[in-house]
């Protein structure tokens, strides 16, 4: 008949037999199973991509914080397009109230085109079109962080336009768009941001490594708990929309009885 032996009972008997083998002076070593030693070696891979984490982390914002430096000559590297007052506005006497709300809604785009032409196609054709610019229309969260007052909200008038999966939001758009004008300047580039080629080479390293091995994914699940990235989304909706969210089983028997 076969015997059954517990993990325990298995341990004790080793352990006897090194202390007969070897002597008692054995007990004050750690000695280590093999399951031991195999879990060691994640432990210690895993703390060695924290510590590759924190590396990284520190090593990118000393090259963010290294500063800028003129370039001479100065380079043109394509074209901006940006807002400003029309000529008839510029010289009226509210020129200054207008630009300042031009410098709150004013937006810029880049183009390596100095006329701004895009492909499109149309009936199965490639033709190029202007490509569209407007103001800004900040939304209902934004539009108080911009400062106006009561008299430039005036000339702001609120559209509700639909965003991703069907969700409206709430926009303010300028009444008088006409005041303003686009205009095309050469984009100058007249400073670069230092460069310090020792931290560059280790920041590449450090990502080779990662990405090549794809450990991106471990490193994520060490550090935040998962791995899987939740999109955005206005859980502001889903309180209004469940009443019994947050509610303990007990507050809903509750509020029942009341009924």
């Amino acid at each position: 008949m076969a015997l059954l032996f517990s993990n325990q009972t298995i341990l004790i008997v080793m352990n006897s037999k090194i202390i007969q083998q070897y002597g008692e002076e054995i007990l004050c070593y750690r000695l280590r199973t093999a399951r031991q030693k195999k879990r060691m070696l994640y432990e210690d891979f895993d703390k060695q991509l924290i510590e590759l984490y924190r590396e990284e982390k520190a090593l990118n914002e000393q090259k963010n914080n290294l500063g800028w430096e003129p370039l001479h000559p100065p380079v043109q590297k394509g074209w901006k397009r940006f807002f400003v007052l029309r000529d008839d506005v510029a010289r009226s006497k509210h020129a200054e109230f207008f630009e300042g709300i031009l410098e709150k809604i004013n937006t810029y785009d880049w183009s390596h085109r100095k006329d701004f032409k895009i492909k499109r196609r149309k009936r199965g054709r490639k033709i190029y079109v202007v490509k569209p610019q407007k103001l800004l229309e900040p939304a209902e969260w934004h539009f108080p962080r911009l400062g106006f007052n009561e008299y430039e909200q005036q000339f702001f008038h609120v559209v509700w336009s639909s965003y991703r999966n069907k969700v409206f939001v709430k926009k303010y758009v300028f009444n008088e768009p006409w005041r303003f004008v686009l205009r095309v300047r050469p984009n100058m580039i007249t400073k670069m941001k230092k460069r310090d080629e020792i931290i560059a080479s280790r920041v590449n390293r450090i990502a080779v490594y990662m990405e090549r091995n794809d450990y991106r994914k471990r490193q994520a699940k060490l550090l935040h708990g998962s791995y899987k990235w939740t999109r955005w989304r206005d859980f502001g909706k889903y309180d209004e929309a469940n009443p019994l969210r947050n509610k303990s089983l007990q507050q809903i028997l509750d509020e029942l009885k009341d009924l």
